[in-house]
C-alpha cells in the first residue's frame, strides 16, 4: 500500500519558491487587486512563450477565455458554433452562455481529437440546413495531444470560420515546432490547480493583433469607455486575473520547461513499463515528428476482454459524493449507471487503484453523449464513445515519482485477472 496518495496532477511549485517572491511583493505594494506588475510580467512571459508575435490577456478562467473569445468572433443567440464533443465542458458550456448552440465533432482515432473529415461535412450539412455558416469552430487538445490543425485551418480558411483553439490541456504542446494556441484566430489556456502550470485558478487568451487585443482588454475589464466616470457602450465582464495568482504564475513559467519534459518522461515510463501487458494499450502520439505532446495526463485504454478483479462489483453501489477531484456540491446520483459509462473492467480498475491510494478517472465523456447536451446537433462516428468505454487517466505530474509509475504499473497489472 502506497504511504501517500498519488494524484493526477498536483500543482508543483519551483524549487527556488519564485511564486512566494512574486506574491510577497504584491504584498509589499499593496497590489493585492485585478491587474498590478504580475499580471503584466506574466502576460510578457507568456507572449515570449508562445512566440509568433501573439498577444496575451490573462483572466480569470480558462473558461473566461473561451467566453471572450467566442464573444470577439461575434457568437449571438441562435448561432452555431462547431465544438470537439471529446471534451471537458468547459469547452462547449461558453457556446450556450450566448445563447448560441454548439455542433459537436467526433474524434479520429490517432489523436482523439476533432475529426478534420467530420468537421467539413458538419460545415456543409449546417450551411445546407440552416443557410448560414458556423460562427467559430473549437478545436480542443485533449490531454495534451495535439490537434491535426494544419488540415482543421485548411478547412476553417476554406469556408472563413475562425479557428478558437482550446489549448486549455495543451500548454507547451506543439504541432511541427510550433505552440499550440498560436495557430488560430484565438487559443484558450488553462492555468487550474492540476493543470501543467498553475496561478490557482486562471487562464489565458492568446491572440494576435494590437486591435484584437485591445477589445478582448476592453471585454476582460467591463467594457468601460475613456471618461471621467464609468461609461459603459457594450456589455463586458470582471475577468481580469488578480495580481496575487499572476505572481503564481509568473514562478511558474521558471519550471514550465522542467515539468512538460517530467511529463514526457512519466510517458515513457508508462510505455515501457505496461508495453507486455496483454490488453492494456497506453495511448501515444502518432510517430512521425509532427506532434509534440505535452502528455498532460497519460491515458491508457482496457481491452473489452481484459478481467478485473473486483469486476463483478462493478456499478452495484450509487455514487454519493464527488470523485475524482471534483470539488463543490454535486447531486447524489439516482442510479448507478447511465446508458453511457465506462466499462465494467475500467470502473472495476478505478476503484482498485483508488483503494491502492491512486487517483485515476475515467477519460472524458463526450459532449453529445450528456443530457444537457441531447438536442444539439452532432457528427459522430463513434470513435470517442468507443474511447470512453475503455479509456482511463493515469498520473503524470510533477509530483509522480519514477518510484509512483512503478506503483501504478504494479498495482494495475496486480489486478488483472489471467
Amino acid at each position: 500500500m502506497a504511504n501517500k496518495r498519488i494524484y493526477l496532477c498536483l500543482a508543483h511549485m519551483s524549487e527556488a519558491g519564485l511564486e512566494q517572491k512574486y506574491i510577497k511583493e504584491a504584498f509589499d505594494t499593496n497590489w493585492v487587486v485585478p491587474l498590478g506588475p504580475n499580471v503584466n510580467g506574466f502576460e510578457k512571459d507568456l507572449e515570449t512563450f508562445c512566440g509568433e508575435n501573439k498577444r496575451v490577456v490573462a483572466l480569470s478562467a480558462g473558461t473566461a477565455a473561451a467566453h471572450l473569445a467566442l464573444i470577439a468572433c461575434g457568437v449571438k443567440p441562435g448561432d452555431e458554433v462547431i465544438v470537439q464533443s471529446f471534451t471537458f465542458c468547459a469547452s462547449s458550456h461558453p457556446i450556450t452562455y450566448l445563447g448560441a448552440t454548439p455542433v459537436f465533432i467526433d474524434s479520429e482515432k490517432d489523436t482523439w481529437n476533432m475529426d478534420p473529415a467530420l468537421l467539413e461535412e458538419a460545415i456543409k450539412d449546417r450551411m445546407a440546413k440552416t443557410g448560414k455558416k458556423p460562427k467559430a469552430i473549437v478545436p480542443v487538445a485533449l490531454y495534451g495531444m495535439p490537434y491535426k490543425i494544419d488540415r482543421i485551418m485548411e478547412i476553417a480558411d476554406r469556408y472563413e470560420i475562425p479557428v478558437i483553439e482550446d489549448a486549455a490541456e495543451g500548454f507547451g504542446s506543439r504541432y511541427k515546432g510550433q505552440v499550440l494556441g498560436t495557430f488560430g484566430k484565438y487559443g484558450v489556456l488553462s492555468f487550474n490547480g492540476n493543470k501543467m502550470i498553475t496561478t490557482s485558478g486562471g487562464g489565458a487568451l492568446i491572440t494576435g493583433s494590437e486591435e484584437e487585443w485591445r477589445e478582448i482588454m476592453m471585454y476582460a475589464t467591463q467594457y468601460r469607455e475613456s471618461y471621467p466616470y464609468y461609461q459603459h457602450e457594450k456589455i463586458g465582464y470582471n475577468y481580469r486575473m488578480s495580481n496575487i495568482c499572476a505572481g503564481i504564475g509568473r514562478g511558474q513559467m521558471t519550471v514550465v520547461n522542467d515539468h512538460v519534459a517530467h511529463h514526457k518522461h512519466v510517458q515513457r515510463m508508462y510505455e515501457e513499463l505496461l508495453a507486455d501487458v496483454a490488453g492494456v494499450h497506453v495511448h501515444s502520439q502518432p510517430d512521425n515528428g509532427d506532434y509534440d505532446s505535452n502528455y498532460w495526463l497519460c491515458t491508457i485504454t482496457l481491452d473489452g476482454d481484459v478481467r478485473v478483479r473486483g469486476q463483478e462489483n462493478a456499478y452495484k453501489t450509487i455514487v454519493k459524493g464527488a470523485v475524482g477531484g471534483a470539488a463543490g456540491v454535486i447531486h447524489a446520483a439516482s442510479s448507478a449507471t447511465t446508458d453511457c459509462q465506462p466499462n465494467d473492467n475500467v470502473e472495476a480498475l478505478r476503484v482498485a487503484l483508488d483503494e491502492a491510494q491512486i487517483e485515476a478517472r475515467p477519460v472524458w465523456k463526450p459532449m453529445h453523449k450528456q443530457p444537457v447536451y441531447k438536442d444539439a446537433p452532432a457528427y459522430v462516428n463513434g470513435v470517442s464513445e468507443a474511447i470512453f468505454k475503455e479509456g482511463m487517466c493515469l498520473p503524470a505530474g510533477p509530483c509522480v515519482s519514477d518510484d509512483d509509475v512503478r506503483y501504478i504499473v504494479e498495482s494495475i497489472k496486480a489486478n488483472i485477472i489471467g
